[in-house]
């Protein structure tokens, strides 16, 4: 045997005990989808129409407050539907000055449409909206992303489906815990520091007596927890526009309050703890409600200027604080999910699938090794060995990397199994014709190998192709069956050219051969 040939055996050896190593034992390196290992899958839709609401209530009190800067008396300025706001009694001596107050604050976002007697409507200008919709969308799928690989889930699944672009897919393998995952990922945990106008009272009557049994229009009623230790639910006017919102938190933390009770520090980033840090330097003595998920959490009386440092105190458990800095460190989703779809995947369906994916798959190598051996006869052993050592490569290159193992990905491994014979059988008839040119034996195996790889190589890089497009524009099943395609092209490619040449070399050195059972 000569030092060339040594060398390639060495080589197809190491490769094959490194897949097995890569793959072994597969119960704890072979990772299963949800569709094999059971678990839960979601489909949730994001409510963009919150998103815009909040955008025209921002710019409503953004230009109420700039209008009452400037001087300019309106009658009101009120939120009409989630693209509209409309401002009422401007005076007719200042409309001039309105116009170019109204172009500075929301001219950028919104058309204006004269009225009668001082009458303005500004609608949100369509590729704005559409822009903000997608903007929304993306966000909710990076939040819920961050939140779901939080919890620990080995490869989750998270895309945008639907026709219309607003529904986001979560699927989650091994789950146990459903309801936790629901709660965590559907938590808008939307965090906010609002002024305090009134309360707290009882009930919404006696805290709107003072204002006349009306809500403002820069106001909202939000209910709370008493601050007492009743716990009873209590009601607070608060400034609708927040002072800072959770998009400026930086990070959260579980800790405890000065009673040695569960609650969660968190920290600003430097514009949030400008902002509040003039906010509350203007208004000492009065109070501040911190608001998660439009429920007052608590509304201290400011003491002095706050800088970026702050607590959320509240009747919450160990868990509740762990979770809630979870999902604010996450970030807060930028509008309301509802579920479309729950499903349950049970381990037996995922049992049941393996076994009828191994027996499929088995099936089809004995089926083509039958087939190889009476076509090929002795040659065909060649083909055998070139295909298992194919799929026993493709197994390590998938737990190397970390793929997910999938029913269409098992699918892949019987194609797989079909790419391997197609190629051998390129090999080997390209031999056959070597062979009746009456060249010698090793000349016709070397010159089959060699005018055939270029045409094996051109098939496989052109389906590797298609396999990339699958994957990058794909979800769900089409990516675990493109995931298997890849690298079982790539481990074909290496056991039909390399593997089953070197096998043949090795038969051929060790004696003298005139014929070929092929």
């Amino acid at each position: 045997m000569n030092k060339n040939l040594r060398w390639k055996i060495l080589t197809a050896l190491g490769v094959t005990a490194l897949a097995v190593w890569s793959f072994y034992p597969p119960s704890q390196k072979v990772k299963l989808g949800l569709d094999l290992q059971g678990g839960v899958h979601l489909v949730l839709r994001v409510q963009t129409d919150d998103a815009l609401r909040l955008q025209t209530q921002t710019a409503a009190e953004r230009l109420r407050d700039e209008l009452k800067t400037q001087g300019i008396d309106v009658t009101d300025v009120t939120e009409v539907d989630p693209t509209t706001l409309k401002v009422t009694g401007v005076p007719g001596d200042k409309d001039a000055e309105f116009r170019r107050v109204a172009q500075d604050q929301v001219g950028a976002d919104y058309d204006r449409e004269p009225g009668v007697q001082g009458e303005y409507t500004f609608r949100m200008k369509p590729n704005i909206a559409v822009r903000t919709r997608q903007e929304t969308v993306t966000q909710a799928l990076q939040t819920i992303e961050r939140r779901v690989n939080a919890l620990g889930v080995s490869e989750p699944l998270v895309a945008v489906t639907g026709s219309a672009g607003d529904q986001i897919m979560v699927q989650l393998p091994g789950v146990t815990d459903v309801a936790r995952a629901k709660d965590i990922i559907r938590s808008t945990a939307v965090l906010e520091w609002k002024a305090v106008d009134g309360g707290p009272a009882s009930t919404k009557e006696a805290l709107l007596q003072a204002t006349g049994g009306q809500v403002p229009s820069s106001d909202e009623v939000v209910p709370g927890a008493d601050d007492s230790s009743s716990g009873e639910t209590v009601y607070y006017l608060l400034r609708k526009a927040p002072v800072v919102s959770g998009t400026m938190l930086r990070n959260a933390r579980p800790t405890l309050d000065e009673y040695n009770k569960p609650a969660v520090s968190f920290s600003l980033d430097p514009e949030g703890a400008r902002r509040f840090s003039r906010f509350t330097g203007a208004n000492i003595g009065k109070r501040v409600a911190i608001v998660l998920d439009n429920r007052v959490q608590s509304a201290p009386t400011i003491q002095g200027r706050i800088g970026g440092e702050g607590r959320i105190t509240g009747s919450f458990s160990q868990q509740e604080v762990q979770d809630l800095s979870l999902v604010l460190k996450s970030g807060a989703l930028p509008a309301s999910l509802t579920y479309l779809e729950e499903r349950t995947v049970g381990p037996t369906l995922g049992a049941d699938s393996i076994r009828a994916g191994v027996i499929s798959s088995l099936g089809g190598l004995i089926t083509v090794a039958l087939f190889m051996l009476v076509y090929y006869k002795v040659a065909g052993i060649n083909a055998i060995v070139s295909v298992m050592l194919n799929l026993v490569i493709l197994l390590g290159f998938m737990s190397y990397v970390g793929a997910v193992m999938t029913l269409p990905g098992i699918a892949g491994f019987i194609l797989t199994i079909g790419m391997g014979v197609d190629s051998n059988v390129l090999i080997f008839e390209r031999i056959r014709e070597e062979l009746r040119t009456a060249k010698g034996v090793r000349a016709a195996v070397a010159a089959g190998f060699d005018r055939v790889f270029l045409t094996i190589l051109d098939t496989h890089v052109a389906s590797m192709i298609s396999a990339g497009f699958l994957f990058q524009f794909g979800t769900g099943p089409i990516r675990g069956f493109a995931t298997t395609l890849f690298f079982g092209l790539l481990s074909n490619l290496f056991t039909a050219v390399f593997v089953s040449r070197t096998l043949f070399e090795t038969y051929l050195s060790r004696r003298s051969v005139t014929t070929l059972s092929i």
